[in-house]
């Protein structure tokens, strides 16, 4: 049992999170700790409960939760007020929810449903094992199913994933889920969260959706249910007189049960709709039950006799114009006008949309508070106040008749715009000020963008929320608001500003057919405003990040389109030194993805290295580091493709330098995240595992990658697969695994070498079932000549050579060097000869002394395949003590599994001190070897 193991508090609460099948992002964001932290607590609990893997331990915690905490608690809002009576309703709605996987309640507005689905939820959250979770569609406005996604996901815990719709995301995080999912007021996104629900019963099989909604969805697979009004039935004793008896007395006096059958009356002539009820009892304490009557009958009779164009209607609207006519005429004007707010506002943002003084506007707020017009929260910042939707509609509809509507609404733009700016300054409570406000400040987006008077602050404003959408790491808003501002922009040229924004933005998002059609736009509206020169750079631009991100385009850019717009770019380019940078680059990739591809001879690869070099002479020129970063990619490039490792690193490790101060924009972000990857795999090439890790765990750390760990991680799994570190490797392939499980399992080669180094620690470690898992991804992504000849040769062989299959391991690697240097570059050559020759020699090859010569040539320089080949070397020649001194050269380039090979390899005496430092390291006994 776990109670046997000495587990911490945080350990506790982590290994019950993982039991309910929580990502480590998941876990991190109810807790409010690092997803690192949750990766090190995870670790810790695999070694202390001694299970093999991340399965192992959600079984062991299972078990756990059954014991200790039955369920996970239900994820609902807690009401302020006591729920009243509706036993009928309740037994109702849970019979029906037992029996159907999809339930509507459906009621006019104001009736209770939503305090009836959250009754029936609680009840029944014994009933799911894992768990019951409420979602308010209100601040949701509008019916795209991606929005409706994006808001179940926030409720649930997910973030965005790049390049994956937040509808996906939902779908695979509840795939395997026995839950509960409550939907509130639906009845304004009908058509898009119909066939949401849709997608989610037949994709999530143990799941069950309770929705709420003025009107049904219309669906084959819908069950509805109608909620009446409170019952009237038992005239004194009825849930509608208790109602409005238990609101009435929290105000202080409790009416008279004398009054019983009056106050049942009452509730009679207010259809016994809830909220009408506690509306009418709010103001018990001022006007008595005399002054209710009175107020009341000549609104009910006004609307009851009138048209209505929705009839659902009439009972909620009867009492909000009664309470609304009740009010003071400056507390009237104050309610329509804090309707424009979204969510929880402050006395002083009141006082600025009301353009009133901040006292007035406080006492008003109270006494709107004390009629239950606005719910009262405690902040730790202070006061806030919400309208109810129905309230806020209610408002709306009261600006549009006062004429008020468009001055209370700019008044509002004003406000978001003052709290924007106060947010350009990022501080420790940066993430909950900007979710507090964002549903104003889309709201706000979305009033002014169809405002021809307010154009300039909607395009001002549409700036702020691009970059705070971005800081906030919400990368598709982010594009999505710069496409918005330079759709407004009057300025082509500030238009095309933001184009080239929203185009960094989506390659952010591994977008790259996005970013390519941004550049495009961007190079149009530059020659609208005349900018001949800033028009090449963007055409250049699209060409050059066809060919350096390529892995990020679904349809790859076409050669002949590649070549039209350098051309182009060429011809607008004039003597613009910037522009001039730009199309050198552009022509330097092509160069280089022509002769990558085979398109010309090797004689092109020093012609290559040429173009590129001038690249980035010229980009140094511009005093722009991100341009300057671009051509040194391109040269990196080069050198590899030339075979000269070591150049390639020298180069990547100038960008990083280079970037150290790169500017947080879409940009530099997008230009940041690339070089650390690159910078890690230079590294790695050139047997540099410490330095190689470095850059690769900054770019596991970096917040925009937060939610997507199979990227974020892909380079830390290989360093540790290659430098041993197998703990470190266990828990980044949870995370690896998990996001990339959860955005839909993407085939994306780049992931690759991850994949395999992970299957390579799992056969080291002698698990098979593991290493069965890992091999299943490995076919998933394919086999690219990288994995034939590249990195799947090299991992294939560690874990051949380690079981002691050295003929294996050779004829994995049979093919000659020299003829498939093209796939073999970056990382892999060195790894790729010096294994080889290893190979080589301990399957007594006659051609075991040309292959070590020829290993010694290509990797001279490398301090771990260089020691790789000294240890063949000395196998081949039977000297044990040369052997023994590579040892200390794989411990400096911190190298350990290398290091424990060589000990068992020298045999004798040293072999149980390789023995017992493979099982310190977590892996299983190296096969013998005959010498």
């Amino acid at each position: 049992m776990v109670a046997t193991v000495e587990i911490s508090a945080r350990e506790a609460e982590v290994l019950a999170l993982v039991g309910e099948h929580l990502s480590n992002a998941e876990i991190g964001a109810k807790l409010f700790i690092s997803v690192r932290t949750v990766e090190s607590h995870v670790s810790s609990l695999l070694r202390k409960l001694e299970v093999p893997d991340r399965r192992a331990l959600a079984q062991r915690a299972s078990a756990s939760v059954r014991d200790d905490r039955p369920h996970p608690a239900p994820v609902l809002p807690r009401p302020l007020t006591s729920f009243i009576g509706r036993g009928r309703e309740r037994a109702e709605l849970t019979g029906m929810i037992g029996e159907y996987r999809q339930v509507t309640a459906v009621g006019p507005g104001g009736v209770g449903k939503t305090r009836l689905a959250l009754a029936v939820a609680a009840e029944m959250a014994a009933a799911y094992t894992d768990g019951v979770w409420f979602v308010d569609l209100v601040p949701v406005t509008s019916a795209d199913t991606g929005v409706i996604a994006g808001t179940v996901a926030l409720a649930l815990g997910l973030g965005e994933q790049p390049g994956r719709g937040m509808d996906e995301s939902v779908l695979t995080a509840l795939a395997d889920r026995h839950a509960l999912l409550v939907l509130d007021n639906c009845e304004h996104v009908r058509d898009g969260v119909a066939p949401f629900i849709e997608r989610l019963l037949a994709t999530c099989p143990r799941l069950t959706v309770l929705a709420t909604s003025r009107a049904r969805l219309m669906v084959p697979f819908e069950r509805v249910y109608t909620v009446a009004p409170m019952s009237l039935a038992g005239d004194g004793d009825s849930d509608a007189v208790r109602l409005f008896m238990d609101r009435a007395a929290a105000g202080g006096w409790p009416p008279n049960h004398a009054l019983r059958d009056q106050v049942a009356a009452f509730c009679e002539r207010l259809d016994g709709v809830a909220l009408a009820i506690e509306l009418a009892a709010a103001r018990w304490t001022t006007l008595g039950l005399d002054g209710l009557e009175a107020g009341l009958s000549d609104q009910l009779r006004m609307l009851a006799g009138g048209p209505r164009a929705e009839d659902r209607h009439r009972s909620v609207r009867a009492a909000l114009d009664w309470s609304h006519a009740l009010l003071e005429p400056d507390d009237r004007v104050l309610l329509r006008r804090v309707s424009v707010f979204m969510g929880a506002f402050t006395v002083e943002a009141a006082a600025q949309v009301a353009a009133s003084e901040k006292a007035v506007v406080a006492d008003g707020l109270a006494r709107l508070a004390e009629q239950s017009l606005l719910a009262v929260t405690a902040y730790p910042s202070g006061t806030g106040y919400r309208a109810l939707e129905t309230i806020r509609q209610y408002g709306t509809e009261q600006l549009t008749q006062a004429g008020e509507l468009a001055g209370t609404r700019a008044g509002h733009l004003r406000w978001c715009l003052a709290e924007a700016a106060e947010l350009t300054v990022v501080k420790a409570d940066w993430r909950a000020r900007f979710d507090a406000v964002a549903d104003d400040f889309r709201a706000a987006m979305t009033w002014a963008n169809d405002q021809p008077e307010h154009r300039a602050d909607a395009f001002r404003f549409a700036q702020h929320l691009a970059r705070l959408c971005f800081t906030r790491n919400l990368i598709g808003e982010s594009q999505m608001r710069y496409e918005q501002a330079a759709a407004l922009a009057d300025d082509p040229s500030a238009a095309a500003s933001m184009l080239r924004h929203a185009a960094a933005a989506a390659g952010g998002q591994m977008r790259g057919d996005d970013m390519h059609r941004l550049h495009r736009a961007a190079a149009e509206a530059a020659l609208r405003s005349g900018d001949s020169a800033g028009a090449a750079r963007d055409l250049a631009t699209a060409a050059a990040n066809g060919y350096r991100f390529a892995s990020k385009f679904v349809r790859p850019l076409a050669p002949e389109e590649a070549i039209a717009l350098i051309t182009e770019a060429r011809q607008l380019a004039g003597v613009d030194p910037p522009a001039q940078a730009a199309v050198a680059l552009a022509e330097a990739g092509r160069a280089l993805t022509d002769a990558l591809t085979g398109l010309h001879s090797s004689d092109l690869v020093s012609e290559t290295v040429a173009r590129a070099e001038r690249a980035v002479e010229l980009a140094r020129h511009t005093a722009d580091p991100l341009a300057e970063s671009a051509a040194l990619d391109t040269l990196a490039g080069a050198h590899s493709m030339a075979g000269d490792t070591f150049a390639a690193a020298a180069v990547a490790r100038s960008r990083m330098v280079l970037l150290n101060s790169a500017p947080h924009t879409p940009a530099g972000t997008h230009e940041l995240i690339d070089a650390l990857g690159e910078a890690a795999e230079a590294e790695l090439g050139a047997g540099d595992l410490l330095g190689a890790r470095r850059w690769a765990q900054q770019l596991a750390d970096h917040p925009l990658l937060a939610e997507v760990g199979h990227r974020a991680t892909s380079w830390l799994l290989v360093t540790d697969a290659l430098a041993g570190n197998v703990e470190e490797v266990r828990t980044n392939s949870v995370r690896f695994l998990e996001s990339w499980h959860r955005v839909g399992n993407p085939v994306k080669s780049v992931l690759g070498p991850a994949v395999a180094g992970v299957a390579m620690i799992h056969d080291l470690r002698g698990d098979h079932d593991a290493r069965a898992e890992w091999d299943a991804v490995v076919a998933r992504l394919g086999t690219p000549p990288a994995h034939i000849h590249g990195y799947g040769a090299v991992f294939d062989a560690l874990a051949m050579l380690h079981r002691g299959q050295v003929s294996a391991a050779l004829e994995r690697m049979a093919a000659d060097p020299g003829e498939v240097w093209r796939w073999v570059t970056w990382i892999w050559l060195h790894w790729y000869v010096a294994l080889r020759a290893e190979a080589a020699v301990l399957a007594k090859a006659p051609d075991a002394a040309d292959r070590l010569a020829e290993a010694r040539t290509i990797v001279a320089g490398n301090p771990i395949a260089g020691a790789i080949v000294e240890r063949a070397a000395a196998l081949h020649a039977g000297d044990r003590q040369r052997l023994l001194a590579t040892a200390a050269a794989f411990d400096a380039a911190g190298c350990r599994y290398q290091s424990a090979r060589t000990v068992v390899l020298a045999g004798g005496e040293h072999a149980a001190r390789g023995a017992a430092a493979f099982a310190e390291l977590g892996l299983a006994p190296m096969a013998p070897i005959t010498l």
